[in-house]
């Protein structure tokens, strides 16, 4: 099975345990994993560890472990590409979201094997986790909170602990300021209205992680159009 066949077949996997919600529900998610190339980088990059404790912070409805769960399955009925490492084994996650209606829609879809949390992520317990993933979510905090998010998840990981992030490069021009747009329509979606976002360069964001102690470099995912979006791995130092 070639990787592209593979995303797709994972994505329809992962889409079906948000059936119960219905089937816009399912094509919403289908369509977001589907075309979205952090999640497929996560796999194919092997950016999560066997047995790893995630810690999923602004985790949604869930998407993260789904599509872990739809990888792990998969790879278990030799529906796999020689092209990517075997999917992570015996993963726990733990996510933190802070809108109730995404919240629901995770349990729902994912039941009591991963537990779903409603909360803010400045107050969340990051206790327990050897990895943190924070996609697209900082920008949406101010430059203190990403900091102080940053300082929390250093102390509470392991030497040997891993933070997968993704931002927006604000130094990306024409494709950055049409993220921001997006992002603002995300919001407005959401009914948390208009609101200032709070982007950094990329060389910015590594030097805000080096100061937090972190070791960071980006990690190669396919470029979408008008995209600024970055994939960083971040390890203690």
């Amino acid at each position: 099975m070639t990787p592209v066949r593979l995303e797709r077949r994972l994505a329809a996997d992962a889409a079906g345990y948000y059936r119960p919600d219905g089937r816009a529900a399912y094509y919403s998610v289908r369509g977001k994993l589907g075309q979205d190339p952090a999640f497929a980088a996560i796999l194919a990059h092997g950016l999560i560890a066997d047995g790893a404790q995630v810690l999923d912070l602004g985790c949604g409805r869930g998407l993260l472990p789904s599509w872990l769960r739809a990888a792990q399955i998969a790879y278990e009925r030799d529906e796999w590409c020689v092209e990517w490492p075997p999917p992570p084994r015996a993963v726990r996650v733990r996510g933190v979201e802070q809108h109730a209606d995404s919240v629901a829609r995770a349990r729902r879809a994912l039941g009591e094997a991963t537990v779903i949390e409603l909360g803010d992520i400045l107050k969340a317990d990051f206790t327990g986790a050897d990895t943190v993933v924070l996609l697209d979510v900082l920008h949406y905090i101010d430059r203190a909170a990403q900091d102080a998010v940053f300082e929390r998840i250093r102390a509470a990981l392991p030497a040997d602990g891993v933070l997968i992030l993704r931002v927006g490069d604000a130094a990306a021009g024409l494709p950055f300021r049409i993220s921001r747009w997006v992002d603002q329509a995300v919001l407005l979606a959401r009914g948390d209205g208009w609101s200032g976002l709070h982007c950094r360069s990329l060389s910015e964001w590594h030097g805000a992680l080096a100061a937090h102690g972190f070791r960071s470099q980006a990690v190669p995912i396919p470029r979408r159009a008008f995209s600024a979006d970055v994939l960083l791995v971040a390890r203690p130092q």
